[in-house]
């Protein structure tokens, strides 16, 4: 049984839910404002589902904050 807290997703997917360019999402990973990557290879990585939605639940009440 898979746990949704470790469903993997690739950049396709994370720029489609953010909405963000590339190279915007790696700025905000630098800048620590972002969930960072996982290497699952040498040249592979994944971000956890979770923690995008949570970066994109959290901005959407930072924003209605404001």
């Amino acid at each position: 049984m898979i746990n949704i807290n470790s469903q993997f997703i690739r950049l396709p997917q994370v720029k489609e839910l953010t909405t963000l360019s590339k190279s915007s999402i790696y700025r905000l990973m630098s800048d620590g404002d972002f969930p960072q990557q996982i290497a699952i290879g040498a040249r592979s990585v994944v971000w956890r589902r979770h923690e995008v939605e949570a970066w994109c639940n959290q901005k959407v009440a930072a924003a209605l904050i404001s």
